[in-house]
């Protein structure tokens, strides 16, 4: 079974692969279309003249009908900010039925418009008593050629930890803490779109409880405590052709980041690690907004031993995205490895409603081995919604499947990558 589980990871990973090293997409040419940068044919129509519609829109037709509030996404006037902001009550795998409250700033700090900023801020509350704040931001002051990024949490989180290692056993054990993490990086534009600098990251865990003293199990094995923190400093190298981070349709994203934990600026030990993001973007066809997209995300524990609440995990990258199909923390270790795909296409001309289709495969390293065993595979898919045109955000809601008979929605505002 393991075989036929990497074979199919390998052929996901050559995909990835072949789309990152290439520097374009050979279509078939055609008389009947015009493809370039900017310049995209839909029906005989350039895409630019296609009026979109958004959710705003479809309220004022409802209840203001005759304000014409169509736009063509040519003209989207103006340096910001353009706000979306979405209440949502549902369900997630990590956290039950749930109350959340998202809303996603974007702007322009420069008249050429060369890249799109953006802030989230998201408010959540689940019946598992469970309750949640993030900001996340990553913003281009153009005229300083930096780049700012943030990741910033406070949490209450009642959950559920499954282990070490792609075999670790699919029953929960239930556990709570505290969390606060404080990330923020600053980079300085080094060539056209390469940026390289610096960074503070703290993750503190307090008030560890271990709901379950049953049994022996690897969370108890790897080594628990209280209280954990780790704070350390950054090293990055940034890549990033994409112009609109809410919605890519092209261009490439790389990050590198080197982590150096220390004892002197807190940290519980000295540790290090590196992570290795790229994304890569292309119209498929040429002359749609339908667009193939490709993610490879790897975290490499270089050196020391990590609190085990800090140890890479799905769903542990910024936006807690990598893994549908699983509950967050499901897979876990001192090494982990993740590639998807995803396909996005439109159902409506006016770019009111679209959809996508995924696949994704994962692996986290066994303890104490710290070796690859297995790999995890997750697909399904998804509806997307336009909130805001001007800024070409949608909600995301998606459906995921995994092994073992996981699965369960995912909700986002904005891409999952």
């Amino acid at each position: 079974m393991l075989h036929h589980k990497i074979s199919a990871v390998f052929c996901v990973s050559l995909i990835v692969l072949f789309g990152l090293v290439r520097n374009d997409m050979v279509i078939a040419s055609s008389n009947k279309y015009k493809t370039g940068q900017d310049t995209l044919l839909l029906s005989g129509k350039p895409i630019h003249e296609i009026s979109e519609k958004d959710i705003i829109d479809i309220y004022h037709t409802v209840f203001t009908p005759g304000r014409n509030l169509s736009k063509k996404s040519e003209t989207k006037a103006g340096l910001g900010p353009f706000l979306a902001i979405v209440p949502t009550f549902g369900y997630a795998m990590s956290s039950g039925y749930m109350f959340s409250l998202t809303t996603r700033t974007s702007f322009y700090t420069h008249l050429d418009k060369h890249k799109m900023s953006t802030v989230m801020v998201n408010f959540s509350y689940s019946l598992k008593n469970q309750y949640w704040t993030t900001i996340n931001s990553n913003i281009f002051p153009e005229k300083l050629g930096l780049n700012l990024s943030g990741d910033w949490r406070a949490y209450k989180f009642p959950t559920n930890t499954f282990g070490l290692g792609t075999h670790s056993s699919s029953k929960a054990e239930p556990i709570d803490y505290v969390y606060l993490r404080l990330y923020q990086k600053a980079k300085k534009k080094i060539l056209t779109d390469f940026y390289a600098g610096i960074g503070y990251m703290l993750d503190y865990h307090s008030r560890i409880i271990d709901n379950d003293d049953s049994i022996q199990t690897d969370f108890k094995s790897y080594g628990i405590t209280k209280n954990s923190m780790s704070s350390g400093l950054s090293f990055d190298i940034l890549y990033d052709s994409r112009t609109n981070l809410n919605n890519p349709d092209k261009g490439i994203y790389c990050n590198i980041a080197y982590r150096h934990n220390l004892i002197f600026l807190g940290s519980d030990q000295n540790w290090q690690s590196l992570l290795i993001d790229v994304r890569k973007y292309y119209r498929l066809p040429a002359y749609t907004r339908n667009v193939l997209a490709f993610w490879s995300y790897n975290y490499i524990t270089i050196k020391g031993h990590p609190p085990y609440l800090d140890l890479p995990c799905t769903g542990g990258d910024d936006f807690s995205n990598t893994g549908r199909g699983y509950v967050q923390g499901r897979y876990r270790g001192k090494n982990f490895v993740y590639a998807e795909s995803e396909y996005r296409f439109e159902l409506t001309r006016n770019g009111l409603f679209g959809g996508v289709v995924f696949v994704n495969a994962e692996s986290a390293t066994e303890w104490p081995s710290n070796r690859f065993r297995a790999i995890a595979i997750g697909y399904g898919p998804g509806l997307r919604i336009k909130v805001n045109k001007r800024s070409n955000i949608n909600v995301a809601i998606d459906y995921g499947f995994g092994e073992g008979g996981s699965r369960g929605f995912i909700f986002s505002l904005g891409e999952i990558f």
